[in-house]
């Protein structure tokens, strides 16, 4: 019996389905020009929005962070005592921060100052600068401290190598090469926020 009631109501909105297809139809026939402005209308507006909506091939998810970069040649614990636990406890009065993180190694301190969501980064930079200045000046003598870049993991679009098929030139040389040819070459014509460098030796000059 319930069976049977589930079967009529089934029939029953699929003949309303057929119906209001129909009625559509014929009155998409009978109104021919209202039907073709509609659907000009429709298509201007979807192309319209396909052109200004603002999309990503990979939507940056992460959150507001900016990292506060320091350098000094010391073991971690005295980088942990002397600087890191210094700066995130300056930092903690940061209007909209969320979180705070630290990580001491050695010769390097990392502080990560995270903001909650919708947070402007250039906002957020200027915050943290503006309260770190009021630290840095109390770091030990020889601390290097510095905001790392504007940018996140996502935003590591391009990755390219320099290598000599020769073999005659050093790794100093190619390292050489990238700081004052590509470098600048790329920094000039691209709109790129960082060119992180992976490996290679910095050559010194030293004038007596």
């Amino acid at each position: 019996m319930l069976a049977k009631q589930n079967q009529d109501i089934t029939t029953r909105l699929r003949k309303v389905r057929l119906a209001m297809i129909k009625k559509l139809i014929e009155l998409s026939a009978i109104n021919k020009g209202l039907t073709l402005f509609l659907v000009l209308v429709v298509t201007a507006i979807g192309w319209y929005s396909m052109k200004k909506i603002p999309l990503d091939a990979i939507p940056d998810l992460s959150d507001t962070q900016v990292i506060v970069y320091s350098t000094w040649n010391v073991s971690p614990d005295i980088m942990e005592d002397q600087v890191t636990y210094p700066v995130v406890t300056s930092l903690l009065g940061v209007p909209k921060v969320k979180d705070i993180r630290g990580l001491s190694t050695f010769g390097a301190s990392y502080v990560y100052v995270i903001f909650e969501d919708g947070t402007d980064i250039y906002w957020a930079r200027s915050r943290v600068l503006e309260y770190l200045s009021k630290i840095t000046p109390k770091l030990p003598e020889g601390v290097n401290t510095e905001l790392g870049p504007d940018a996140t993991g996502v935003g590591w679009v391009y990755q390219y190598a320099l290598k000599d098929t020769s073999g005659k030139r050093s790794l100093a040389d190619l390292r050489s090469f990238q700081d004052w040819f590509c470098a600048i070459s790329y920094n000039q014509f691209l709109e790129w926020r960082k060119l992180p460098l992976l490996v290679g030796f910095r050559s010194n000059i030293r004038c007596r």
